[in-house]
């Protein structure tokens, strides 16, 4: 096991987590704001107020005996998600891929029985997944339909894509791919695999799983870094956009590419995980500095995609 001295990682341009923490989130994010990227439900309301395509919305479900009415509200759709509003780290998120008979399937093929289903959604209210288990509400959403370009990219989920947004400026991105040991989730502390993505052309750099190199996916054995992500400029210019959209410096925003709606925004991050620095091989500190030396109020968000397509390529 490789070990790096502090002072080797400060070399090396990687924020760790307390200066992300003081010298970032602290500084560039407002707290009063926080409620607009704490509440997925309201992270897309607003993100519709601001013409950025986000999934269907099927049913909010706030109170116990509202769960009774979930059935009636998926029939005829070949599944949906589930997850809370106010969940962190992709807890409490359940993704049905397949209903037959009133039967639904997980992407593994597993069966979850509509009392499991009842259950999780009571526990979602109960504020079992919600930051500090305060109550919260349920989030019935549209399956995002899979983009083939991923096709043996991914095990049994749909890829997503995380991208930093310092003041407005995409600066680093990582392409999140589930795997049999997330069970179809995109979630890195799960075992899903990241992919540092070159802000330039969307084109893999680097591959990480459980904070190790890879070169392979674990599954389908594809080569990771041959990806290119496709509508990599539309998925800039929406990250780009979600800056204005809640008035924060520093954020994580979360994406999907959808194979007939195009890229659709998942879910904003206030306290973006340091995580995508191992996927790309390289510290984010370089170019959080690069935009804070800079005079950025004028420009608009394709001035500032373009900017970071110039300064920030892999």
């Amino acid at each position: 096991m490789n070990i790096a001295w502090p002072w080797e990682l400060r070399a090396r341009g990687v924020l760790n987590m307390n200066k992300r923490n003081i010298d970032y989130i602290g500084r560039y994010n407002p707290r009063k704001f926080y409620k607009r990227v704490d509440d997925k439900l309201l992270t897309k309301q607003l993100a519709l107020a601001n013409d950025i395509a986000v999934p269907d919305l099927i049913a909010v479900v706030r109170e116990q005996h509202e769960i009774v009415h979930i059935p009636e509200r998926v029939k005829g759709r070949t599944g949906f998600v589930i997850k809370p509003a106010k969940g962190s780290g992709g807890k409490g998120i359940l993704v049905i891929t397949h209903i037959e008979q009133g039967r639904y399937y997980k992407p593994s093929g597993h069966e979850v029985s509509p009392s499991e289903l009842d259950r999780h959604v009571s526990n979602i209210l109960s504020g079992l997944f919600s930051l500090g288990g305060k109550p919260d509400v349920a989030i019935v959403e549209g399956l995002i339909e899979f983009n083939p370009v991923f096709d043996g990219y991914s095990h049994e989920g749909v890829p997503d894509i995380r991208l930093i947004v310092f003041k407005g400026f995409p600066v680093m991105g990582m392409l999140r791919l589930s795997t049999a040991a997330s069970d179809g989730k995109a979630n890195l502390h799960q075992g899903a695999v990241g992919v540092g993505v070159d802000i330039a052309t969307g084109k893999g750099l680097h591959a990480v799983q459980f904070d190790a190199p890879i070169e392979f996916h674990p599954d389908t054995v594809k080569k990771l870094t041959d990806i290119v992500v496709p509508h990599w400029d539309s998925l800039l210019h929406t990250a780009s956009s979600a800056f204005e959209m809640c008035e924060m410096g520093y954020l994580g925003t979360d994406m999907v590419l959808d194979q007939t709606k195009g890229p659709l925004l998942l879910e904003l991050n206030a306290r973006p995980g340091l995580a995508i620095q191992i996927a790309n091989g390289k510290g984010i500190l370089p170019r959080l500095k690069h935009v804070e030396a800079m005079s950025s109020h004028s420009m608009t968000v394709a001035e500032r995609v373009a900017y970071a397509k110039i300064h920030f390529n892999g």
